[in-house]
């Protein structure tokens, strides 16, 4: 079982990846920042990037404007 955004609670599996963790969670935004474990992902590494069991998954969506 991992945690995202400190709340929710997702499944866990062996393989599982950050693109994984979006893609469940419905996270499409086109701006976005995750950190696994405090631990920065770069988006290039998303479909790559192995999140372990209980993991503590952040997403942050960039907002910006004027």
């Amino acid at each position: 079982m991992i945690k995202v955004n400190k709340k929710e609670k997702l499944e866990w599996h062996q393989g599982m990846t950050v693109q994984d963790v979006l893609d469940k969670m419905g996270y499409i935004y086109p701006q976005i920042t995750v950190t696994v474990n405090g631990r920065l992902v770069q988006r290039e590494d998303y479909h790559t990037h192995e999140v372990p069991d209980h993991a503590d998954v952040n997403v942050f969506h960039l907002a910006h404007g004027g």
